[in-house]
């Protein structure tokens, strides 16, 4: 079980280690970007926007262990983007994946944000099953991601009911 906080102000710099690990390990890169380099990744989310959020997920002995970097689509108030989700390779297959986007979605649902959207590469099999299994819906064709040229697919999960 994790517990899902706002590390806003206090994981920064957590997140950006998790995001390094994980990206490399996704992509079984060996060069580990640091964390000078991928601070200002999970920093430009944040700095975005005065509503932007960043979840963490925790182990009870308080490890952040997984977050995601979340701000409004411009010119959509009522839409947030999840701009990043990692999870410590270590902690792959833990659940923890799953319990911080339930806890993301009722952060959004507090915060009044009436849906939200994320990018996924099309070849990242476990998070395609997991975002599809938690209700997250594909929005048109995959794109090539404008660095990777990898295809990538936008989701949208609904966060409240449609009349």
């Amino acid at each position: 079980m994790h517990r899902i906080i706002d590390g806003t102000k206090t994981h920064v710099d957590r997140a950006a280690i998790i995001w390094t690990r994980a990206t490399a390990a996704r992509d079984n890169d060996p060069d580990v970007a640091t964390l000078d380099e991928a601070r200002p990744v999970i920093s430009r989310v944040l700095d975005s926007s005065e509503q932007a959020l960043l979840a963490i997920a925790e182990t009870a002995d308080g490890t952040a262990v997984a977050f995601g970097a979340i701000a409004p689509m411009p010119g959509e108030d009522s839409v947030a983007e999840l701009h990043y989700l990692g999870v410590d390779p270590d902690h792959w297959g833990k659940g923890a994946a799953a319990e911080l986007l339930a806890g993301i979605a009722a952060l959004l649902r507090e915060r009044g944000f009436d849906a939200a959207e994320l990018a996924v590469y099309s070849d990242n099999d476990r998070a395609v099953q997991l975002y599809e299994r938690l209700g997250w819906r594909r929005l048109g064709e995959p794109v090539p991601h404008e660095r990777s040229g990898r295809p990538e697919q936008r989701y949208r999960l609904a966060l409240r009911p449609t009349a």
